[in-house]
């Protein structure tokens, strides 16, 4: 269908919630957007109603392992266009798939996958869109690893990521610990090349995130997961990644809001102090997103090990800490405004337009107006996705 208009609509735009409004799709970019549908509409062009629906650009996940029982580590196209179809249906229309700390042979293997996933998608019509990759290691700090393994962290070697890139130049990403040898280095020469650096997994100083910051590096992974805070060194207190990050107000955080990870009172703290521009929801998901929250026992490839998934999140064997996420993007815009009171016109930038900006996409993504992608979403008050729309192609309707 080349052109089309989705009429009664409370649009979601960038600043503000328009009620009752219309949208023209056509050959899959967004024509026009109206307070209300015009009266002299060609009969020619169908007109589809809403009933009153929400309409927000489609979610972007720029971190998330895998779903659907599966891993992108695994190098599996197959199982990557399930795993990303599953996450579509939850909103999602555009994502990053991320890698874990492993070996370079292993990366290869999951790179060759993605590149093979993503042409295979290009002939299908029910499928959202992949990025590039996000590679979360192996050059981070062994003592904030998480649930990461620690056997194949490394300091970083220009003969090995620089022939990665050459032959992979969807990598888009690279969370790294900027303390770690070599880093900073890794920094100054990928940076002009377009990869986005984060800082995660990481016993940083403020003073090492203040020099990374100084090289471009304006992200930080997963706000308080993995992550220095204040500490003493030989009686004195010494402040780490969590207080560079709420000092530098260009610094984005991105925070898991599954509601395990962090609780209600840190994601109103984040929101209050990072505020509505700087915050980008990811869902950090695993194999066992999208299966039931309380699995059981299942093996982890991002993390090399059996972990437990129970109450909705996953969680070591021994169950001192988490091992991951196993949330869904729609989940986390409505944990931000149920759990966090934030407006929903905030909770849904930080899952869109954000990122988009983020990685260098927002002329193209993440937001409702004329020229932009049409990828779109539809759901209901309580944030349960009704629609998603792909290129202006429908892709799934819960109906």
């Amino acid at each position: 269908m080349k052109k089309y208009i989705i009429a009664n609509a409370n649009i979601i735009t960038r600043e503000r919630t328009i009620p009752k409004g219309a949208l023209c799709i056509s050959s899959g970019k967004i024509d026009a957007v109206w307070e209300y549908l015009p009266e002299n509409i060609s009969k020619d062009i169908p007109v589809y109603d809403a009933e009153g629906s929400y309409i927000s650009p489609g979610f972007i996940d720029i971190h998330l392992h895998g779903g659907n029982g599966s891993d992108f580590l695994s190098g599996d196209s197959d199982k990557n266009i399930e795993c990303c179809k599953m996450h579509m249906q939850h909103g999602t229309t555009s994502l990053v798939p991320t890698f874990s700390t492993s070996d370079y042979t292993t990366y290869r293997n999951a790179l060759r996958g993605i590149s093979e996933t993503m042409k295979n998608m290009k002939g299908m019509a029910d499928v959202p869109n992949i990025l590039g990759v996000h590679m979360e290691g192996p050059y981070l700090s062994p003592s904030q690893l998480g649930a990461q393994s620690p056997d194949f962290i490394i300091k970083p070697d220009e003969k090995d990521y620089i022939p990665l890139l050459e032959d992979y130049p969807f990598i888009l990403r690279w969370t790294i610990a900027p303390e770690t040898e070599g880093v900073l280095s890794m920094v100054r020469k990928l940076a002009p090349l377009g990869i986005h650096f984060s800082i995660g997994h990481s016993d940083a100083l403020f003073e090492d995130v203040i020099k990374a910051y100084e090289l471009g590096v304006n992200c930080i992974t997963h706000l308080y997961s993995a992550c220095s805070t204040v500490r003493r060194i030989n009686a004195y207190r010494h402040a780490g990644i969590i207080e560079a990050a709420y000092y530098l107000d260009d610094m984005n955080v991105e925070i898991i809001a599954d509601g395990k990870h962090l609780p209600p009172s840190l994601l109103k703290l984040i929101y209050k102090i990072k505020g509505r521009e700087r915050v980008c929801l990811i869902t950090d998901a695993i194999s066992a997103a999208g299966l039931s929250p309380d699995l059981g026992e299942i093996y982890d490839m991002s993390s090399k090990q059996t972990i437990i998934i129970e109450d909705g999140v996953g969680k070591l064997k021994d169950r001192s800490a988490f091992a991951g996420s196993i949330a869904t993007a729609d989940l986390l815009v409505h944990n931000m405004v149920k759990l966090a009171d934030v407006p929903l016109i905030d909770a849904v930038k930080m899952m869109s337009y954000n990122p988009a900006k983020l990685i260098g996409m927002e002329n193209k993504k993440g937001s409702i107006a004329n020229g932009m992608d049409a990828d779109l979403i539809m759901f209901n008050d309580d944030i349960q996705i009704q629609k998603v729309i792909v290129a202006g192609q429908e892709v799934y309707n819960e109906k």
